[in-house]
């Protein structure tokens, strides 16, 4: 029993690092392909189905840790993700430029992320984990993916300069 408890630790481990270098890989590219409401608008649509886990017993965790889940999310790990987001229009179309910091926010919010979740798992069980770090990135990427769609409608309907000003 121990022996699957840390295989399924360390498989998890495993993914966590896949996940997030898929995620800087992305990310990276997108930036050199024009960008639009709806790849903007798609990501936080396409994880919200991600709720459809909580239908499982396993995963139910209590009201205050979803809540503080959610908060961490929102409060702690969206900012930095909006501060190094900003949009640049050439032509006709628009751009996603991030500063040179966001790669190095990204890896600092994976370490986050990997040393949050040994201690969680203290706690509770490993899919209650899940659970609650999937309730953290959604925290992440609704108010950022907001906060982008705020500067691009801005940049859409004032055509130049910096929306994020």
């Amino acid at each position: 029993m121990q022996a699957s408890a840390q295989l399924v630790q360390y498989g998890s481990l495993f993914m966590s690092i896949v996940a997030g270098a898929t995620v800087i890989a992305v990310r990276m590219k997108a930036s050199n392909k024009p960008t639009s409401l709806r790849k903007i608008i798609m990501p936080p649509v396409g994880m919200s189905t991600g709720f459809l886990m909580f239908v499982s017993p396993l995963t139910h965790v209590s009201l205050l840790w979803a809540l503080a889940a959610l908060a961490a999310g929102i409060l702690l790990f969206a900012p930095p993700l909006i501060a190094t987001s900003n949009f640049e229009r050439v032509g006709e179309e628009v751009f996603l430029r991030r500063s040179r910091m966001f790669i190095y926010i990204i890896i600092g919010l994976f370490i986050a992320r990997i040393a949050l979740h040994d201690i969680v798992e203290r706690y509770v069980t490993v899919p209650q984990t899940g659970a609650l770090f999937f309730l953290l990135a959604f925290g992440m990427l609704v108010p950022w993916r907001l906060a982008m769609l705020i500067r691009y409608r801005r940049l859409m309907a004032f055509g130049t300069g910096n929306p994020s000003q």
